[in-house]
């Protein structure tokens, strides 16, 4: 199995960056396209456990807009031409606390789309700076 071949790594970095700005944005139309449409998508945040997608975009049409967000550590692994993970820390929440988000991504007919994600928010390790 080949990992991060350049071109897959290109197109899932983009869909990546496409569903950030979507989260920027408040881009429920968007974020609604990038989560693959399926009862067996699921999204655990740090105060709910959505699963199927119709559960994610009711979710997604209440995100207000967050100009604060801001990531830091961002990997995005591909492994072959239709699997990939992101996961990246993110610091636009309470003074002394860090952000993760992970998420898999699989390639469909249509494009790529997040079929699972993870939200999390922890106190932030003693020495840890983004």
């Amino acid at each position: 199995m080949e990992i991060n071949n350049p071109d897959v790594l290109a197109e899932v970095s983009e869909a990546y960056r496409r569903y950030e700005q979507a989260l920027l944005d408040a881009d429920a139309k968007t974020l609604d396209w990038l989560f693959w449409d399926s009862d067996m998508t699921v999204r655990y945040g740090p105060a709910e456990m959505l699963r199927g997608h119709a559960e994610i975009a009711a979710f997604n049409a209440r995100r207000r807009l967050n100009p604060e967000r801001r990531l830091t550590q961002t990997i995005v692994t591909t492994y072959g031409s239709h699997f990939a993970t992101a996961s990246t820390l993110y610091t636009d929440v309470p003074e002394g606390q860090i952000g993760r988000q992970m998420q898999s991504w699989a390639k469909m007919d249509d494009g790529w789309h997040v079929v699972a994600a993870h939200v999390s928010v922890i106190d932030q390790p003693q020495g840890f700076r983004p």
